[in-house]
């Protein structure tokens, strides 16, 4: 026999939650405006001969689904639970997953956190970490400009803007000092440190960085609340006593 087909109409509206009557469909299958979830879903059964002078044989096809319309979001566990008995697929709000998480600027902070910053580099002059007591010692660092990184965040893109906004040089005898300002190379000291007295000093630099980011290709950038600071590796550092020495006259 020529395989049949039936059409169902679920409507579920907000009389769910009450006694009252359900509406009922139009002629499209649709419901009235104020149906909660309405999908009209073709559902084929094909007969099939069986034995001489049996009954056909029904096969059931690909179960029915349900898809959920606009109205049905904020309601959507009564939903549920109106056909939790059903074998079938549930769809909510075509287009959308209702249960879909929302970016929000803690994820975008966590990720600014979390960036592959690199790790700063020490300069320091006089060269060969050896300096003179009572000199004036030079530090620098090359890392100065913004640093770009595109991710991809709950299936955003996503592009932090990490810029270094302030330079933590330790010298190793007890003094520390942060400067906006990343040094130069001599003769331009603008970062200098004098030590008193001989020894071997530990170095270090940290720079801590501004974020801003920007969601799309072309979005406007907007600040990242708080700071990332990365610190580099200590650097070892050799002050000695310059010895004068008579060469005569």
């Amino acid at each position: 026999m020529t395989p049949m087909s039936f059409v169902v109409a679920v409507i579920l509206t907000t009389q769910l939650l009450s006694n009252d009557p359900w509406p009922s469909p139009t002629a499209n299958g649709t419901a009235s405006s104020g149906s909660l979830i309405v999908e009209v879903t073709e559902h084929a059964t094909h007969t099939g001969g069986g034995s001489a002078g049996s009954a056909p044989t029904q096969q059931e096809s690909d179960a029915p689904s349900f898809s959920a319309g606009a109205n049905a979001c904020a309601a959507a566990q009564a939903v549920v639970n109106a056909v939790s008995a059903a074998t079938a697929p549930v769809t909510f709000c075509p287009g959308t997953t209702p249960t879909q998480p929302t970016l929000t600027l803690a994820d975008i902070r966590r990720a600014f956190a979390e960036l592959p910053l690199p790790t700063p580099t020490l300069v320091i002059q006089p060269p060969d970490s050896v300096t003179l007591v009572n000199f004036d010692t030079n530090f620098y660092t090359a890392h100065t400009a913004p640093l770009t990184r595109t991710v991809t965040l709950l299936g955003q893109r996503v592009t932090i803007r990490a810029t270094p906004a302030a330079y933590t040089w330790t010298y190793g005898d007890g003094a520390a000092r942060t400067t906006a300002d990343p040094g130069a190379p001599y003769p331009d000291l603008r970062v200098t440190h004098r030590y008193e007295r001989k020894g071997v000093y530990r170095t270090r630099l940290a720079i801590t960085y501004d974020g801003s980011y920007r969601l799309g290709r072309g979005g406007p950038w907007r600040a990242i609340p708080g700071r990332v600071t990365v610190a580099g590796a200590p650097q070892g550092l050799r002050a000695v006593e310059a010895t004068p020495t008579l060469v005569g006259y």
